[in-house]
Order: C-alpha cells, then structure tokens, then sequence
C-alpha cells in the first residue's frame, strides 16, 4: 500500500469512529417511550377492579402513564386488546383516541364515559359492544389470557374517526399515524 493510499484509509477510518461516536450519543440522550401504571404490574395478574363486572370485577380503567415520547408526536392513542380471546381476531377492551400531547397519562376510572376526559378524546366502541372500558372476562376454564395495554405516539392532532368506528378501523388509523407504541402486558383467567 503506497504511502498516501495509507494515509487516506487512516483518515476514513477515523471519519467513520467519529460518526459512529456522534450517532450513538445522539441515540444516548433520546428517550425510550415507556408505558406504566399504578393499577398494573407488567407479566402480573390483573387486579379484580380491573375485571368486568361479569366476571365479579368492578370495571374500572386502570392509571396509565406513559414518557419519552418522539419529536414529532401530535397526540396519544390507547388500546386495551385480548390476543387469546376464541374469537379467531382478539376482543379489544379499550380504544381511546384523540389524546392531546399535553396529556401524558390516564386516572384510573377514565374509562368510564362518566368521569368526562378532555373533550377532544374519543372512547371508542370496544368488542362487547359499548364505547369506554370494559374489563378482563374470558370464558371459563380457558386459562389466563394476556391484555395488552398499548399507548401509541401519532404524528396527527386528530384520526378522522367517529365514535362508533370498529376497533379496526381506529387501529388501522393508528397504524397509519404511528410514530412509536409501548406496551405494558397483565393477565387474567378464572
């Protein structure tokens, strides 16, 4: 290798452990967008609260919170969904949209249509039918079943939905606007 082809690979190499340098601090410093609650402990068994009420619960929404959300975001969207349910596509619980970026978390019991969220968020209709939270209820004797709560970053202010879009609709506008979703997993059985 000549003299100067040394030279040049020596600072090309250099070159890119800087830039690899600089890009991993960038990645550093960025935040994980993170789910939590107070209500829930992730991989633990839902509290009975949690549960419907045909199922000997009181059919209250749990605290959320969540952080770390990416530049961009507009808004907030929840789901609550049953992947084990035998219904061959799940049973969401809870679809919540139009969650002002202010707005980094839920009380408990904000699932109830009573209790009054900020105006611009829609309760939409979950799959027994009604619109706000309807709790953890698996047929009997099919074993613990997972409920994933999800929160999800999304670039709009707005979905252009109605409250009485099916739950697939609104995850297909999620989908469509997301710029990040975090996750926090319970289960329930009886």
């Amino acid at each position: 290798m000549t003299p100067l082809l040394k030279k040049h690979c020596r600072k090309l190499v250099r070159l890119v452990c800087i830039t690899a340098l600089m890009l991993g601090g960038v990645n550093a410093v960025a935040e994980k967008f993170t789910l939590s609650s107070s209500s829930l402990k992730s991989g633990e068994k839902m509290p009975l609260p949690h549960v419907y009420g045909d199922c000997g619960g009181e059919n209250l929404s749990p605290q959320l919170s969540w952080s770390g959300a990416p530049e961009g975001t507009k808004s907030f969207a929840v789901t609550a969904y049953d992947p084990d349910a035998p219904t061959g596509s799940g049973w969401w619980h809870w679809v919540v949209f139009n969650i002002p970026v202010e707005t980094t978390s839920l009380p408990e019991g904000a699932g109830d249509l009573k209790n009054g969220l900020v105006p611009e968020v829609v309760q939409g209709r979950n799959d027994y039918g009604n619109s706000g939270y309807g709790g953890a209820c698996p047929p009997k004797g099919h074993g613990d079943h997972r409920y994933r709560f999800r929160v999800y970053a999304l670039k709009v202010e707005t979905l252009p939905l109605e409250e009485d879009a099916s739950p697939a609709k609104v995850g297909f506008n999620i989908n469509a606007n997301k710029l990040a979703e975090a996750e926090l997993e319970v289960l329930w059985g009886h």
